[in-house]
């Protein structure tokens, strides 16, 4: 099973988000998907990766994220 978070590297965070992170213990950037509503079809999406290590393996999984965060879009707009 794929590890939460991502594998490429990130600017370090500011300090009083580094604090947060460390309290809760969650990868930012995994929090502000959760707010999208759209972490489920991100961690499907992530797992497909770490287990193919390949994207055009995971093009089902890629649409559904995709989908989701366009659906959100359309709602703020």
């Amino acid at each position: 099973m794929a590890k939460p978070g991502h594998a490429w590297s990130r600017p370090p965070p500011p300090p009083e988000e580094k604090a947060e992170e460390d309290e809760e213990g969650e990868d930012p950037l995994d929090a502000r998907i959760a707010r999208t509503g759209c972490l489920e079809q991100h961690r499907e999406l992530q797992e497909c990766m770490a287990e193919q290590r390949d994207w055009r393996h995971c093009q089902p999984q890629l649409r559904a994220f995709g989908a989701c965060m366009a659906r959100r879009e359309r709602r703020e707009h």
